[in-house]
């Protein structure tokens, strides 16, 4: 089960995404107003990102998953794809700089012969301006003779300045798992130019009842559209843990969570909205079982036992080697099968949700 809750972000971001150039410029789909798919009921209006607010975390590490620093620029700026190695995480954020001054920095003193430059990035059309955790590229708009476009500049900051020689440019900005490119022209006066980047952060976390899943114990992957849509899909960012916030393209996507790594997992569709921050509580019926083999009720568990956990109709759950492994199970039924010094014993047991207990296989 899941539970999806909207609150008002933190501070302003030092948080990445990527996305295809007209899903950033043209936003993402209207949502029903019926309970969806996943939901008990249909979530609270999220909080907007104000001008002193961030999609961190409060006093929380850089949790946030961007492509890594030594990720090579993409080899056409108007074409847009995810990384495809596994995100990093951020350094921990500076102190922010005012608002208006992100916005709207003075202009430098130009060379002859320069032009000047001035980008910024907002969270859509109206939404405020983004203020931090923004990867700017400039390119030349033609690719040379071998057929790449030419990364020229490069730049973090919010709100940067470039000065360059008069000319065609493509810019392209990366903000996590979203991102927007533009064709610029260069002429003789400043040129400002504002992206618009439709995005929002999502956080999960996961449950048994009231008690929260520790951090080491739980992961999830996060798919682009609903789980009921038909086709294979890659996930678009894996292995993200327990409080890291992830910053996606406005619409719907569906997330995979994975309590331990057997048979505990739970699927729900998620809804990211523009310039919010969605916490998302992922509910799973399942329990930590440890096994053991012994001689006698309440005895010393037998080393170098050799375990397979099976459904009811027979197939592998889960195989382990040890004196008393420990297990991750949805509620439910199963049969343990234990080998040790070229014996096998047989048991059964049964999952209840959040009841952690050991099984005890007899050898006599």
């Amino acid at each position: 089960m899941l539970v999806c809750r909207t609150a008002p972000a933190p501070r302003v971001c030092q948080v990445l995404a990527v996305l295809f150039v007209l899903e950033a410029l043209a936003g993402g789909p209207a949502f029903a107003q019926s309970t969806p798919p996943g939901f008990d009921s249909i979530p609270r209006p999220p909080g907007s990102i104000g001008p002193n607010q961030s999609l961190m975390p409060p006093g929380a590490p850089a949790g946030v998953l961007a492509p890594p620093a030594s990720a090579a620029p993409p080899a056409s700026p108007m074409v847009l794809a995810p990384p495809t190695a596994q995100p990093a995480a951020l350094p921990p954020p500076a102190a922010p700089a005012p608002a208006t001054a992100a916005v709207n920095p003075a202009v430098p003193m130009v060379p002859a012969g320069q032009v000047a430059l001035m980008v910024s990035a907002r969270f859509g059309r109206d939404p405020p301006a983004i203020s931090g955790g923004l990867h700017w590229r400039i390119y030349a708009d033609k690719p040379d003779a071998n057929g790449v476009f030419r990364m020229l500049k490069e730049e973090r900051a919010a709100a940067p300045i470039f000065v360059l020689p008069p000319g065609g440019y493509v810019v392209h900005v990366g903000f996590g798992l979203a991102s927007a490119a533009k064709k610029v022209q260069l002429r003789s006066e400043t040129v400002r130019e504002v992206f618009d980047i439709a995005a929002g952060g999502v956080r999960f976390e996961g449950r048994v009842g009231d008690s929260r899943i520790p951090p080491g114990q739980i992961t999830f992957e996060v798919y682009r559209g609903s789980q009921f849509e038909g086709g294979e899909r890659r996930p678009i960012t894996s292995a993200v843990a327990t409080s890291d916030v992830v910053l996606l393209p406005e619409g719907t996507y569906y997330v995979v969570s994975n309590y331990g790594d057997s048979n505990a997992t739970v699927r729900s569709d998620i809804r990211v909205q523009a310039g919010k921050l969605t916490d998302v509580v992922v509910n799973h019926r399942a329990a930590v079982i440890t096994l053991k083999l012994v001689n006698d009720k309440g005895g010393e568990a037998l080393a170098n036992t050799q375990w397979s956990v099976l459904t009811p109709g027979g197939d592998v759950v889960k195989e382990a080697v040890g004196a008393f492994p420990k297990v991750i199970l949805s509620e439910g039924e199963y049969s343990v099968v234990a080998k040790n010094d070229g014996k096998v014993f047989n048991g059964k047991f049964k999952v209840e949700p959040g009841v952690d207990r050991e099984i005890e296989v007899m050898t006599r």
